[in-house]
């Protein structure tokens, strides 16, 4: 990271410091004239770039002449220059924020020899900080130190300024009191550091606070919250602490939940945040070979890495953590494969002799990431292996308030947004839409706002970056355009009532206010969970539009309909396996309707011979009655024609309410033909009569035959209220659709 530089570059003189002891203090060394130059503005620090190589502080010294900088032999072989030589210093401002978060020093004795030592971590990061206290470090610099009687050479493997990415630039800050140092040193070097983890109290992550919004992590507090507290607050104390506590560090944890909720997105961030090695990231099927053996051995290679460092380092042992994503691949249940290798459950065998076994190691965080967790075996999820297991679910709407803003936030600073732009509206209409989901929203909002600023015509045009803006219309469309895996099923829903509700007389809205009423108790209640509704009734009578129109005005963020049309030539286990997904997905929605429509079909009911599943029987009657998980409600409406035959199989019961759609008597009738204006005054009569005990989809389809005229051609006409349907018309189409 570089810093400013507040003069110009000058060129001095090297020479050597004024005298040995002089050379401990990694100071440079000038005369007091010269040294004003190098005065840091605001402070009573004198910094300077020596030959573009490190920072040094500077101190003024008599002996010095003018335009000499004196630096010790080390420093000169650093900036590989010798004394008499010409070298390029300058004046250097630190930046903000500069201070060191964690410093890690190697050690070794200035004259090599077979001299063995024992270094005290705690007492040498006491006085290294004493001398060496806000002067600025760079990652391969050394410096020479004299500790009890002893002189050690200092190199700079490691330094982290907290918050800030260095990766693109040089590593370097400025050594403080709350500076963590680590000390290392080589098996032949002779020098045994002790006492390693009580140097400072908290050296496992790179900052002192977090703010999960600039890792890119929203709506996940809590459970972030979760899991510092189950795997990583023992980590944060020194290892002394928890060896008198009598406890171990959790070696694994399990994010399950939908996809796109953010699991790979928090497995990754807290890898970044820990001061440790580098995250080995693995995706489940990589793992795999084709050769006998091999897969094991991949596995057992990515601890050896955490195996050396701790039989060479013991407690002192950086932090190793493993990433599998898509866990599920290579470790299902051990048995359940029936590919005749056995490969999976040598895998599963293996993992768990690593993190659990006999030689068990104690540095290592295995994150695992799925969202099929019933799949996994289950002796990886007891303690002491995946233990920590953290459900990552849909966010709620403040959520997905913070992941709107995470992903607009650029665009805010740059005055993209425009000013009628409201996330708090926009997380409101987002029910039940993933993190991926929301990121993709904005994309599309902002494919809109960069599409007006292109002309088709010259694609070559240069675009007025100020003229693009993103705006509430925008972000509309693109809610319209990203559709929810675990949303509403508004267009198949719409599809059930392609005409429309209208007032068909007190029996049907009795049953409609009855059905709203399921809705609100499922909304309030604490009591009931999970509420079931069959609607029965002749066929075509209303009862999958009545369904329909009660989760969609129930305002659900998860409502599904599953019909026999969507599972044409599926397998009996299919069936049930895509009946099972439906709840399964509801039960990760707060609330939920799922509506079983024309539930003898599900069944594949016939009147004669082989009548029904009974497989498909079993299933929903166990589905019908399983509870949602805390915190989830549902509510389920089923439909059917054949009340006498579920009644017999014994699905009637488990359904809570049981409510008669009945057909249009004659008054329901003149209600519905009154609303649609298709007759003329004196006609509505005489039509609603002969429409007495007629289900509401067959009046529909009988008016629709009759508006078409006797000859053809007048549907435009009589929709648009310029014509009337022909009584005389409409009783020949009547006889056309009645069964004698």
């Amino acid at each position: 990271m570089a810093g400013r530089y507040g003069s110009q570059v000058t060129t001095m003189t090297v020479t050597n410091t004024p005298s040995a002891d002089l050379a401990f203090t990694n100071l440079a060394y000038c005369s007091s004239s010269d040294l004003r130059q190098f005065s840091v503005p605001g402070s009573d620090l004198f910094l300077a770039n020596v030959a573009d190589s490190f920072i040094l502080s500077l101190c003024g010294h008599g002996s010095i002449r003018d335009g000499n900088i004196a630096l010790n032999a080390i420093q000169r072989r650093h900036a590989r220059v010798s004394t008499g030589d010409m070298v390029s210093v300058s004046r250097f401002e630190p930046p903000e924020n500069f201070d060191l978060a964690m410093l890690t020093l190697e050690l070794e004795f200035v004259k090599k020899g077979t001299k063995s030592e024992q270094v005290d971590a705690a007492l040498l990061s006491t006085q290294l900080k004493r001398k060496y206290t806000n002067q600025v470090l760079t990652v391969g610099q050394k410096a020479t130190f004299e500790y009890h009687g002893t002189n050690y050479i200092l190199t700079v493997n490691r330094a982290d300024v907290e918050g800030l990415d260095q990766s693109k630039g040089i590593e370097r800050g400025m050594l403080s009191q709350d500076t963590y140092i680590v000390f290392e040193a080589s098996n032949a070097s002779g020098i045994k550091i002790v006492n390693q983890r009580e140097a400072a109290s908290s050296n496992i992550f790179k900052h002192k606070e977090f703010n999960l919004e600039s890792l890119g992590i929203g709506g996940l507090g809590a459970e972030f919250a979760d899991i510092f507290r189950r795997a990583f607050a023992s980590r944060v104390f020194p290892p002394h602490v928890t060896s008198r506590l009598g406890i171990k560090h959790v070696k694994g944890m399990l994010l399950f939940g939908p996809p796109g909720t953010g699991k790979t997105l928090m497995a990754r961030q807290i890898g970044k945040m820990l001061n440790g090695k580098d995250p080995k990231i693995v995706n489940g099927p990589e793992v795999l070979s084709k050769f006998v053996g091999e897969t094991e051995k991949n596995v057992r290679d990515l601890f050896a890495d955490a195996e050396q460092d701790q039989k060479t380092l013991g407690d002192a042992s950086e932090l190793h953590v493993i990433i599998f994503d898509e866990i599920d691949a290579i470790c299902k249940s051990r048995g359940s494969t029936r590919d005749g290798t056995g490969v999976h459950d040598s895998i599963v065998n293996q993992l768990l002799t690593k993190i659990d076994g006999v030689e068990a190691l104690n540095n290592v965080l295995l994150i695992g990431m799925t969202n099929r967790k019933d799949l996994l075996d289950e002796a990886l999820l007891r303690p002491g292996r995946l233990e920590v297991q953290v459900e990552i679910s849909l966010p709620d709407e403040a959520g997905r308030l913070q992941i709107l803003q995470i992903h607009t936030n650029k665009m805010k600073e740059n005055s993209f947004l425009g000013h009628d732009i409201n996330l708090q509206e926009l997380a409101a209409r987002t029910k039940n839409y993933s993190g991926a989901e929301l990121e993709g929203v904005v994309k599309s909002a902002t494919s809109y706002a960069l599409n007006r600023q292109l002309s088709m015509d010259d694609l070559t045009k240069p675009v007025e970056e100020e003229n693009i803006k993103i705006t509430m219309e925008d972000f509309l469309h693109a809610i319209y355009e990203v559709q929810p895996a675990f949303g509403a099923s508004t267009d198949d829903l719409e599809r059930c009532r392609l005409n429309g509700m209208v007032d068909s007389g007190d029996r049907h809205n009795h049953i409609y206010k009855r059905a709203m009423l399921l809705v609100e108790q499922v909304k309030v209640s604490t009591r009931s969970p999970l509420v079931t509704c069959l609607l029965e009734g002749p066929s075509g009578s209303g009862k999958t539009a009545l369904a329909a129109t009660v989760g969609i005005d129930s305002d659900f963020p998860y409502v599904k309909i599953v019909s026999a049309e969507t599972m044409i030539g599926l397998s009996e286990s299919t069936k049930c396996a895509h009946i099972v997904k439906v709840f399964e997905d509801a039960y990760k929605s707060p609330m939920s309707i799922i509506i079983l429509d024309d539930i003898e079909r599900l069944l594949e009911y016939v009147a004669i011979g082989p009548r029904f599943s009974n497989i498909i029987s079993q299933t929903l009657m166990v589905l019908l009655k399983r509870l949602p998980p805390k915190g989830k409600k549902l509510l389920v409406f089923g439909t059917t024609s054949e009340l006498t035959f579920l009644d017999s199989v014994g699905i009637c019961d488990s359904f809570s309410v049981t409510y008669s759609v009945p057909t249009l008597k004659t008054e329901d009738a003149k209600k519905v033909l009154q609303q649609l204006n298709l007759f003329s005054e004196d006609d509505i009569d005489a039509a609603a009569e002969a429409l007495n005990d007629m289900p509401i989809k067959k009046l529909y389809m009988l008016l629709e035959m009759a508006a078409q005229g006797e000859h053809g051609g007048s549907a435009e006409a009589i929709y648009a209220g310029r014509e009337k349907i022909k009584i005389t018309h409409f009783f020949d189409c009547l006889q056309d659709i009645i069964r004698f």
